[in-house]
């Protein structure tokens, strides 16, 4: 019986070429993996994909009685309803420990470097298997997103080795102009509907009783939003009901000035004043600085719920 690989839910770049990779990668070492996902893929990943010829993983939301592998999560609110019901052999993560929990023992590689990725490309060097050229290119563009081409405070030289040793194997001379390159498709805002731009990067997190909603969109400009925050700010009340969350809150994410614009629905936005020791206008605060949603938000938010 296969063995299945994946990531979270609203899969970003790292959680799909990771899969894809780390599928590689097993399949090499004798085990039967197929790489899956458990959801549709955002436009940088589709221009990853298209990039390097790779292969689109198999959407796959259910794992009851299934063996698996994750990649790029151990938080139970963004994994499968019933991973759980799984046989969980291994975790490749580079974010917090989360709730997840295993009736077996398991391997476990998770280090605090900027993408998981870059483990799995440490996972490569201690095998000493070969990393095909067009599987090289795809995880260096990962390693290039999370890390916002070296930009994010989350990424350290583990990254930056590993993104130039796979653009040596990739034949990439100039890694920081497809960097941009893939953020320009990133950034392309145009016919997506509100739902589409609140969930593209987004993940629900457990915080005491509460459940929080944050969302991340990366762009080269601000200002491609200017006329889109209203039916932002409707979605979000919408996702916040739905989900009977307690907040919703959308990072959108200025790569060149570097620096997010937080939009704010919650049940007591001083919550979010007081983690970030700042005023919301009008349901918005700018934040300097802030790029990462793992190291600069959610450790700020968590105590205070």
């Amino acid at each position: 019986m296969s063995t299945y690989i994946l990531g979270h839910t609203n899969p970003d770049s790292d959680s799909i070429i990771g899969a894809i990779s780390l599928a590689y990668l097993k399949n090499q070492l004798a085990e039967d993996c197929i790489a899956a996902r458990q959801g549709e893929i955002s436009p940088e990943t589709k221009f990853i994909l298209e990039k390097f010829g790779g292969k689109l993983p198999l959407l796959k939301t259910s794992y009851a009685g299934e063996k698996v592998y994750i990649v790029d999560t151990t938080d139970l609110a963004i994994l499968p309803k019933d991973i759980l019901k799984a046989t969980v052999l291994g975790v490749v993560d580079h974010h917090k420990l989360g709730d997840l929990t295993t009736s077996t023992p398991l391997e476990c590689w998770i280090r605090p470097v900027g993408c998981s990725n870059t483990i799995i490309k440490e996972m490569f060097d201690f095998y000493s298997v070969k990393i095909p050229k067009e599987l090289a290119g795809m995880m260096m563009c990962a390693i290039l997103s999370d890390t916002v081409i070296f930009k994010s405070p989350t990424c350290t030289k583990a990254d930056t080795k590993a993104v130039k040793e796979l653009a040596k194997i990739a034949s990439i001379e100039d890694y920081k102009k497809l960097g941009m390159e893939m953020f320009i498709v990133k950034s392309a805002v145009g016919d997506a509907t509100a739902r589409e731009l609140t969930t593209r990067d987004y993940k629900e997190f457990d915080m005491g009783s509460h459940k929080i909603g944050v969302g991340q969109l990366e762009v080269v400009d601000l200002s491609v939003f200017d006329d889109k925050k209203e039916m932002l700010f409707e979605d979000m009340k919408k996702l916040k009901e739905q989900n009977n969350l307690h907040g919703v809150i959308i990072l959108l994410t200025d790569i060149m000035i570097e620096g997010s614009q937080l939009l704010v629905v919650s049940d007591d936005e001083s919550i979010i004043e007081k983690a970030f020791n700042k005023k919301l206008e009008n349901h918005e605060m700018w934040l300097e600085g802030v790029l990462s949603r793992k190291k600069q938000i959610i450790p700020f938010l968590q105590p205070l719920f």
